[in-house]
């Protein structure tokens, strides 16, 4: 895979992140640019907010009844990409402190295996509009304010973000009137079980995963009772040179954000580096 694509897409996920949770405004109308080295500047359009209920988590279970932005549809009028984008939340440590992993079966396919409970209630209660009563996503797509005809479609998200545009992806494989889909995920953890990560690799082949090897987000839910799907491209904070550099510093935050994750991407691929957060720069 191509790593200055990769790295589009992590840059077009962290625009998510500028979002207040609790805005509930939409964003639609509105636009930003993406590039990086000498990638070509990329403009998106936003066709509309993501909206969906948080993540609940025995800690703090109130969370699931309260709605948030959790991402963006884009398009690329230039090439008619349309563009799901989803970003994590706090609620992921809370979920890794749970231990449970609960499995529901898929709700996307009868047959499809079973996924985690928490992150498939979240899915569930994706809209297009902060109204929880209004239409799912993946069942509004045709129906959106599409700028040009879609040409195709890449669905991409970071940590629980990550989780969710796996469950996107497959739901648009198999039962939008949209172009099959392709995903890159970042710090994604496992979806699902056996069954449905072989269903999923089948309907969505192209599929990157980004992980890097000292993130223990990806490590959860447990295998096997949990598998992750295909496209693993893993990433590692140091370089082993020589010399050995520490590119992150070892601390479970700094491990997992997504601008840690750009970092090292842009360090493997040999451009310009995007920065760290100045609390995750290696101590020396």
């Amino acid at each position: 895979m191509d790593l200055a694509t990769v790295i589009r897409y992590a840059q077009i996920v962290e625009k998510t992140y500028g979002v207040p949770p609790s805005s509930l405004d939409n964003a639609a109308g509105k636009a930003f640019t993406v590039v990086w080295g000498s990638s070509p500047e990329v403009e998106y359009a936003v066709i509309t907010t993501i909206y969906a209920n948080d993540l609940a988590t025995d800690i703090r279970p109130e969370r699931g009844k309260q709605r948030v932005s959790i991402g963006m549809v884009l398009q690329d009028t230039a090439s008619g990409e349309a563009v799901i984008a989803i970003r994590g939340t706090e609620g992921i440590y809370e979920w890794l402190q749970d231990a449970a992993f609960l499995y529901v079966p898929c709700p996307v396919r009868g047959g499809a295996g079973m996924t985690d409970d928490g992150f498939t209630a979240m899915y569930r209660s994706f809209t297009i509009l902060p109204d929880p009563g209004s239409p799912h996503l993946v069942a509004a797509l045709s129906t959106l304010p599409w700028r040009v005809p879609v040409t195709s479609v890449t669905v991409c998200g970071h940590s629980l973000g990550g989780a969710l545009a796996t469950l996107t992806a497959f739901d648009v494989a198999a039962n939008a009137t949209l172009p099959k889909p392709r995903s890159f995920t970042y710090a994604s953890p496992r979806t699902g079980d056996a069954t449905f990560a072989s269903a999923y690799d089948r309907l969505v082949p192209t599929t990157c995963r980004v992980v890097n090897r000292l993130d223990i987000v990806p490590q959860t839910p447990p295998a096997p009772l949990y598998e992750h799907v295909v496209g693993e491209l893993e990433i590692n904070p140091i370089d082993l040179g020589p010399p050995p550099k520490v590119l992150v510093r070892t601390d479970l935050t700094c491990e997992h954000i997504l601008t840690s994750y750009l970092h090292i991407l842009t360090h493997k691929a040999g451009g310009p580096l995007l920065p760290l957060e100045a609390t995750c720069t290696p101590l020396v």
